[in-house]
């Protein structure tokens, strides 16, 4: 697989602002001068009560008046008169500032600026909302700062009022960032904590809309899902405890998603329909009666002169076993032969499958590859069908496996790419060549020329155009090597119940995690577990932001990681994309040259 590195000019606002979060110093005095290089805002500048400010410069230059007008001097007065109050006396200097501990505290200058961004991003944000009424004392705030700056109309997504994103480990290194991301972009955000007490309330913004709840315990995540349109899962387990890595990093991700697709099963009942994000049942194998209208045909790609010089018998059954398992198994001696199991399609009227992205088959057995065949055509005249196929690998024991409708290709070249709408043929298929060893096994389970694959489902994966569920993961490179398998063990499982939830995913697995600025040095995306290089937690989080509306990352799992130089006759990368667009979009060309459902 070709990587691509591209470049990532972010804003460094996001990250100027957080490395504050990360230990680095922050002045308190500190300008924001870019969000996505254009537009400016300031923060404005703590001080402390008991320190008043500078006196401006007296101009010693004469001015001259009108008749009506007076000078700045005279008006002081007036106005002094008319408040009741005494005039500033020249005579009287300024007394000098006073320094405190406090002041000068770089915790106290973190917690006081990131209450200070806050308290302007809440007034910023009800800004485009009409019914809101400013307060007087606001006002001016709101004015003056709108005057300096202008509204962040560059920096905001269209559309992005609507949409709420829940976050899951908001207060983990990734998760800080993108919540203030998300919110600098318009996005309703909400954060699932397990505890919310002083220390949690301290690193998140108020506006935040903060639930409790544990991803290990399903009845919690009920209150969370709701009203979400999008999730961020950047939550990881705190101990190398197998326990806490599987509630976390396993059992936490299928949690979440069978949360989240109840949530929206309901949402759909009461649109008297069905849910966008739900799958499409073919087939499910659970009782001897679910076996009927499946057929078993055997065949060579030889011809039979041939076939027959070298043929040393096939056979093949399909049966519903006392362990109560729908099992398709047998053996294929002959050179060049096969045998496959075929049905005709039934599906409830008014549904097709062009409604759906690809099948999801969830299987076991000796860890066999098999080929997927569809027929398309129309169903008047079965003439006129055609055949398209996708070879797939199964894995010893029980897995799901995705096969997505773009995989199929067509047996005869000439012929048009597959249309899901004219499905109506399933065949799975076993043939003894590209077959490999499986890991673990031995004897006569491994003779390639038989097979055993027990069926549990057959279903339409929904499709849509961007991503459900952004899920972060780890490739392993930076964790100890006496804890990598652990955790490997339950990302690994975690991604596979995102996959096989039905809901459009995108994985990200960076590598070693840094605390240092984004946008600052280009990006490498690979597939393969090949990369070794960090990352910054800001670059992190810039991707989980933009995969939300990018078709491209839906269903993609890759690896990221800085730049590097390789050495010298063992280079990795191949420049695919070397800079972003005007927009500062690089995780389309970056993601285009991947490949899905890795």
């Amino acid at each position: 697989m070709v990587g691509s590195i591209v470049g990532s000019n972010m804003a460094a606002t996001d990250a100027r602002f957080l490395s504050s979060n990360f230990g680095n110093s922050f002045s308190i005095n500190t300008r924001i001068h870019r969000f996505h290089d254009r537009s400016q805002i300031v923060i404005p500048r703590a001080q402390s009560s008991s320190s008043p400010s500078p006196s401006p410069p007296s101009d010693k230059k004469k001015t001259k008046t009108r008749p009506g007008t007076t000078t700045t001097k005279e008006s002081e007065e007036t106005v002094a008169k008319k408040l009741d109050v005494a005039p500033p006396s020249p005579q009287s200097p300024p007394s000098p500032p006073t320094l405190k501990l406090d002041d000068v505290n770089p915790v106290g200058l973190g917690r006081r600026s990131r209450q200070i961004f806050d308290e302007v991003w809440r007034k910023f944000s009800g800004l485009g909302q009409m019914s809101r009424t400013t307060r007087p004392d606001e006002q001016e705030t709101l004015d003056s700062l709108l005057i300096r700056e202008g509204p962040m109309c560059e920096f905001a997504v269209p559309g992005a009022q609507n949409v709420t994103v829940l976050v899951v480990g908001a207060t983990s290194r990734i998760g800080r960032i993108v919540v203030r991301k998300l919110m600098l972009r318009g996005y309703t955000v909400k954060a699932l904590v397990r505890k919310q007490d002083e220390e949690v309330m301290s690193m998140l913004p108020r506006s935040v809309d903060i639930v409790v709840g544990d991803v290990g315990e399903p009845s919690t995540l009920k209150s969370a899902v709701e009203s979400c349109s999008k999730i961020i899962y950047c939550a990881t387990a705190r101990s190398t405890i197998t326990a806490d890595l599987t509630r976390v990093d396993h059992l936490g991700v299928y949690n979440l998603t069978k949360a989240f697709q109840d949530y929206n099963n309901r949402l759909a009942q009461l649109r008297a329909g069905k849910s966008s994000k739900s799958k499409l049942l073919l087939a499910k194998f659970k009782s001897a009666e679910s076996l009927d209208g499946w057929e078993i045909r055997q065949g060579t790609y030889f011809q039979d002169t041939t076939a027959s010089k070298y043929d040393g018998g096939m056979d093949a059954k399909f049966e519903f076993t006392e362990t109560e398992r729908a099992e398709f198994s047998g053996y294929v001696f002959t050179r060049g032969g096969y045998v496959e199991l075929s049905k005709k399609l039934s599906l409830p009227l008014g549904t097709t499958l062009d409604r759906y992205e690809g099948l999801v088959l969830s299987v076991g057995g000796n860890g066999r590859s098999y080929v997927v065949i569809l027929e398309a055509g129309p169903s008047s005249d079965m003439s006129q069908s055609k055949q398209y196929f996708a070879r797939i690998s199964t894995k010893a024991g029980f897995c799901r496996v995705r096969v997505p409708f773009s995989a199929f290709r067509p047996v005869n070249p000439e012929d048009p790419p597959l249309d899901p709408f004219l499905v109506h043929t399933l065949t799975i298929r076993f043939e003894p060549k590209r077959q490999r060893p499986v890991d673990g096994l031995a004897g006569a389970q491994q003779d390639l020329r038989s097979f055993s694959l027990v069926f549990e489902y057959i279903k339409a994966l929904p499709a849509g155009q961007e991503t459900d569920f952004i899920l972060v993961s780890c490739t392993g490179s930076g964790v100890e090597a006496n804890r990598r398998e652990q955790v490997l063990k339950a990302k690994r499982a975690g991604e596979d119940s995102l996959r096989r939830s039905g809901l459009g995913y995108t994985i990200i697995r960076p590598g070693p995690l840094k605390e240092e600025p984004g946008g600052q040095r280009a990006l490498i995306f690979d597939q393969g577990n090949r990369i070794s290089q960090g990352i910054s937690c800001a670059d992190v989080a810039d991707i989980c932001v933009k995969a939300l509306h990018d078709s491209t990352a839906r269903n993609k799992s890759f690896d990221v990681c800085h730049e590097y130089v390789a050495e010298q006759g063992i280079e990795l990368y191949e420049l695919v994309a070397h800079l972003p667009d005007k927009a500062n979009n690089y995780l389309t060309p970056a993601l285009s040259v991947l490949e899905k459902n890795t």
